[in-house]
């Protein structure tokens, strides 16, 4: 009676999810139709995605802009589709679909990168990002270290293209008008005591 009791107890124990089983219900993206697993988030990734959001939602004006996080589906191209970390669209959404799952014309994205991350995906994606005639500003995030890269459009040729990499920068998103900063974006993120120290801006 005992070892019945205790089998039927065992079997109940949860069971261990591996590294490999996570990787399979990764969201899949397709860059220039190729389908290309998008990452697990860690612990740093989802800390710098709530914190943009945090401190985007609380400035931007809600009744002409909207906020998707993680899982809204953002078309780069006729054979591209991806998940940005972060978008909002100044305006009205427009989908290409009736459920409105895929994102046509994104105001803002953000994407987060690790150290992980193929250079050939990130290029890609990027290019991707900058062809959208809707996109106006486009940040790239290291996870790993205090950069983030800033495209901002002028026209449909020509970009500015800035680096941010201290506490004290403040990322200016000119298109939703907001302001926010790199103390913000990485706060409760371990860094190296290098990239910790705090700078005046000139």
């Amino acid at each position: 009676m005992n070892h019945s009791t205790t089998d039927a107890t065992t079997s109940k124990q949860p069971k261990t999810i591996t590294q490999a089983e996570r990787s399979d219900v990764a969201k899949n993206e397709f860059i220039d139709g190729v389908r290309v697993p998008k990452p697990p988030a860690n612990r740093w990734h989802n800390l710098i995605s709530s914190n943009f959001i945090i401190a985007i939602g609380s400035r931007i004006h809600r009744n002409t802009c909207e906020l998707y996080a993680n899982d809204m589906q953002v078309r780069i191209g006729r054979g591209s589709v991806c998940y940005p970390d972060v978008v909002v669209v100044n305006g009205v959404p427009s989908f290409a679909d009736k459920g409105d799952e895929l994102l046509l014309n994104p105001t803002v994205v953000v994407e987060i990168f690790s150290g992980l991350s193929k250079f050939t995906d990130r290029t890609q994606k990027l290019e991707g990002f900058l062809s959208i005639p809707h996109i106006k500003e486009c940040l790239l995030v290291n996870e790993n270290e205090m950069r983030i890269e800033h495209y901002a459009r002028q026209n449909a040729k020509q970009w500015i293209y800035r680096i941010y990499n201290e506490r004290d920068d403040v990322i200016t998103l000119e298109s939703i008008n907001c302001k926010l900063s790199m103390a913000e974006v990485y706060a409760q993120v371990k860094l190296r005591e290098s990239e910790l120290s705090s700078k005046a801006v000139n």
